[in-house]
């Protein structure tokens, strides 16, 4: 820059003087050429380098210097504490036993044998199973002349196995039951006509069962049952039944077919009590199919499960077939989680009657009954179930059911006309009258876990029947109650009880006059009951224990059936034992 400004200044000081000197003297024109210009340039810049490469021999080299450390070891006084974890107090495991036994002997001659044993093979993929069951009593009652002994025998065998993708069993049983048909009207016969009576009858029952379940794979479960059972007057009865199941997922949903083929056939070698004389064998056979596709709908808080129960009858013996359809609709929704769960549905079927089923609601029945199936149209409910609190829970429920054919029992007339040979026709035994009624229906019931070894429940049921032939819905009570209550009370005691109350019923007793043959009915009602039973036991250790059970606390010979009393006030007293096997 200072180059520049000399530059100019000396310009500017020769054109002043070239101006001054044409004033003062004429010197005449001259040419001046101007041969480059000038033009400045800057140099870049640059970094002067911090550590300058020299080449000079005489620069000495630095020398290589080695470090090591020399350890010296200490003695040291420090010892930690050591730590001590805190007592968790765990209770121990219960040893497990396959096998137990049980036997009890009371008032009454009442006798109970209880035992069972399983084995496990194949670190547990197989299972068998064995058991034994008696339960009798040769005590007589002051109601009646005739035996009141009764015993219910029952053995059964099993087989299960099961694998990663499926498990199958299949079992087999045997049962012996002796009742006798004592609930006759003494002061109607003679000593002789007493002393002259075969009340005793045995039943029978041989049957094979077998069930089979997978996992994926649309053959989701299956069960078979086959069954023979017989009485000591020649009727027999023979059951088969399967009924596979099946399940294709479909998007997001779950169809499920249910399939089943049911038969029921046998024969009773007498007729009809109301005959005059024996009409001999009466004969049945009775075959279902059946097949009910169903839609599962898993909607968050909303369960529906929308169905069709789509059977076909046949009448074997008498040549009559008819198709059923009947609804198979249910449903349930969370209100609030687990605490309110509002539930309902409407469902019907085709019920399969048959002569074992009778004889377990009641044994007193006379072996000459018409069997045929009940059209249970539809059974509309809706209800609420849920918790209360974390240990009271709760359901209540409202029905209305149609059925036609629907059994109910009723006495046998009496009719001395007859000589079979058993003495069931002198009004101590009952026949299913079949007829058309539409019962509602009322149940409600709570259960309480007061804590681990306390839990009490209670329920209770009412119905009003409306029956085609406006009788009474025979022997079916209007209400049924129960309570129950079971308490560890220490390690060693036990105790249980259970209380239930069943309503009046109607019955109708008959007569045939043996001059004219006509029958003459007396309805009568029978009085409500209460039944209370209990049961205390103490354990020695963890196999042996013994208990006291007491049944008809009250002592109440009440009647279950007209004319058919019940033992008083019963005591049984035992020994429980466990055991390897």
């Amino acid at each position: 820059m200072q180059k520049r400004t000399y530059i100019f200044s000396l310009l500017f000081l020769s054109l002043c003087g070239m101006v001054i000197a044409q004033e003062e003297d004429n010197i005449g024109t001259e040419t001046v050429t101007v041969v480059k210009p000038y033009s400045p340039t800057v140099s870049d810049a640059f970094k002067i380098k911090s550590s300058p490469s020299l080449n000079d021999s005489i620069v000495l080299q630095k020398k290589k210097i080695n470090y090591s450390i020399f350890s010296v070891p200490v003695a040291s006084t420090f010892t930690p504490a050591k730590g001590k974890a805190s007592g968790v107090e765990k209770t121990p495991p219960p040893t497990l036993y396959n096998s137990y036994a049980s036997i009890g002997l009371g008032n009454y001659n009442n006798a109970l044998v209880d035992f069972y044993s399983s084995r496990e093979f194949n670190r547990g993929e197989d299972l068998l199973d064995f058991g034994l069951t008696h339960n009798s009593s040769r005590g007589d009652l002051d109601s009646t002349p005739l035996e009141t002994d009764f015993y219910d025998t029952k053995l059964n065998a099993s087989y299960a196995k099961k694998d990663r993708y499926m498990d199958w069993g299949a079992a087999i049983g045997l049962q012996h039951q002796l009742y006798n048909w004592y609930g006759i009207q003494s002061e109607l016969f003679s000593e002789d006509e007493i002393n002259a009576m075969d009340e005793t009858q045995n039943y029978f029952n041989a049957e094979a069962k077998a069930h089979f379940n997978t996992e994926d794979s649309p053959f989701k479960s299956g069960a078979l049952l086959l069954r023979r059972f017989w009485d000591a007057v020649e009727s027999a009865e023979n059951r088969a039944l399967i009924n596979p199941t099946f399940e294709l997922p479909i998007t997001e949903e779950l169809i499920t077919i249910s399939a089943k083929v049911d038969y029921v056939g046998g024969s009773f070698q007498n007729g009809s009590i109301t005959e005059g004389a024996n009409e001999g064998e009466k004969k049945y056979s009775n075959l279902q199919a059946g097949v009910t596709p169903s839609l599962l709908i898993l909607r968050d808080d909303l369960t529906i499960n929308l169905g069709a129960n789509i059977v076909y009858g046949l009448d074997m013996e008498n040549s009559e077939n008819n198709f059923y359809i009947y609804p198979a609709v249910t449903a349930s929704y969370r209100v609030m989680d687990e605490n309110v769960i509002a539930y309902g549905g409407v469902e019907g079927e085709l019920k399969q009657n048959n002569y074992y089923d009778f004889v377990n609601d009641n044994p007193f029945v006379s072996p000459t009954l018409d069997i045929i199936p009940t059209d249970q149209q539809y059974e509309g409910y809706l209800g609420l179930k849920g918790q209360l609190t974390s240990n009271v829970g709760y359901n209540i429920k409202g029905s209305y059911m149609a059925e036609n054919r629907k059994p109910l029992f009723f006495h046998n007339p009496i009719n001395t006309s007859l000589d079979d040979e058993k003495s069931y026709y002198y009004g101590n035994s009952f026949q299913v009258f079949y007829d058309d009624v539409k019962t509602l229906g009322v149940f409600g019931e709570i259960n309480v876990d007061v804590n681990r070894n306390f839990s009490l429940g209670i329920n209770g049921e009412f119905y009003d029947y409306d029956t085609e032939t406006d009788n009474p819905a025979w022997n079916l009570p209007s209400i049924k109650g129960s309570v129950f209550m079971d308490y560890q009370i220490t390690d060693q005691w036990y105790m249980g009880a259970n209380l239930f109350y069943v309503g009046e019923r109607d019955d109708l007793l008959s007569q045939i006059d043996p001059l004219d043959s006509e029958l003459q009915f007396q309805q009568v009602t029978l009085d409500g009951f209460f039944d209370a039973n209990a049961h205390v036991g103490y354990r020695f250790n963890e196999q042996l224990s013994i208990f006291v059970k007491a049944s008809n606390i009250a002592g109440n010979n009440y009647q279950r059936w007209a004319n058919f009393r019940v033992q008083g006030f019963q005591a049984l007293a035992g020994v429980s034992y466990k055991f390897d096997f």
